[in-house]
């Protein structure tokens, strides 16, 4: 759907409000001597917190206040119906991991869909200070080094690739295994930053991300985030992946078609 100048602006500034109540919410929590978590799965540890839990119920309170017309679907409570073609996504620490951990590579991920597609979306890191939003006309950071346009990297041979990835720790052995083919093929590999590998790849400073076993709530603020830059992100076989599963998000074309040919 198409939306006025007044309408972006509004998605744009309820954004950024949910995005700094988050910021509130997760460090209030973070690096804390008595942080614990739960775990929603009983054969893997899928952990949750106070924080998680805070975060998503902080950034409802505002939509409720300020789009209640708008759909909203939440990694900790759920999906509640709209009457405005307008959905919000929310994952309210993206890397729970990670944070439990202390690294500062976990971030809060919000977007703005409607029955098509992502029209607008953030990738927060609140402890850094670092905010990437993509979408609406807009692909900028905001952070220690001031605003800055984000637009991903131009092409170049795969041996001289940047790859990223939360393999081996997500996904099966038969999705590692495909994974794999790609990885003696690039230049470097790091492991397990969660959305800052695609806030990074939207930057220009990596090339590729390549995960498996993702969300809706997991794809949908990055997707807007490096398309707005200038990536791709699809599914391995190339075609949208806006309900998460095995994602390949490339900073060109040419990069994005010669990784899917490894996968496939």
């Amino acid at each position: 759907m198409r939306v006025s100048a007044a309408e972006r602006d509004d998605l744009v500034a309820v954004a950024h409000a949910l995005a700094d109540a988050a910021r509130v919410a997760t460090l209030a929590h973070f690096r804390s001597a008595d942080l614990s978590a739960d775990t929603k799965e009983a054969v893997r540890f899928d952990p949750v917190t106070v924080a998680d839990r805070e975060s998503e119920l902080a950034m409802r309170a505002i939509l409720a206040q300020r789009r209640p017309q708008d759909g909203i679907l939440g990694e900790e409570f759920g999906g509640v119906q709209g009457t405005s073609g307008l959905t919000w996504v929310l994952d309210p620490i993206d890397g729970t991991r990670g944070y439990l951990s202390g690294t500062p590579t976990w971030g809060v991920l919000i977007s703005v869909r409607d029955a098509e597609g992502v029209l607008y979306g953030i990738i927060d890191q609140p402890y850094i200070g670092e905010r990437f939003e993509g979408g609406l006309g807009i692909a900028r950071t905001l952070g220690p080094l001031g605003a800055r346009v984000l637009r991903t990297r131009p092409p170049r041979a795969m041996d001289q690739a940047i790859l990223f990835s939360t393999f081996p720790e997500v996904g099966t052995a038969e999705e590692g295994a495909a994974f794999r083919r790609v990885v003696p093929k690039v230049r470097l590999t790091r492991y397990g930053t969660d959305c800052y590998a695609y806030a990074l790849l939207a930057a220009g400073q990596i090339d590729l991300v390549i995960e498996a076993g993702l969300q809706a709530y997991d794809v949908q603020a990055p997707i807007a985030v490096i398309e707005a830059a200038g990536g791709m992100v699809t599914g391995w076989d190339g075609k949208p992946c806006l309900d998460g599963g095995r994602v390949l998000a490339a900073a060109n074309a040419e990069l994005h078609a010669a990784a899917m040919a490894l996968l496939s």
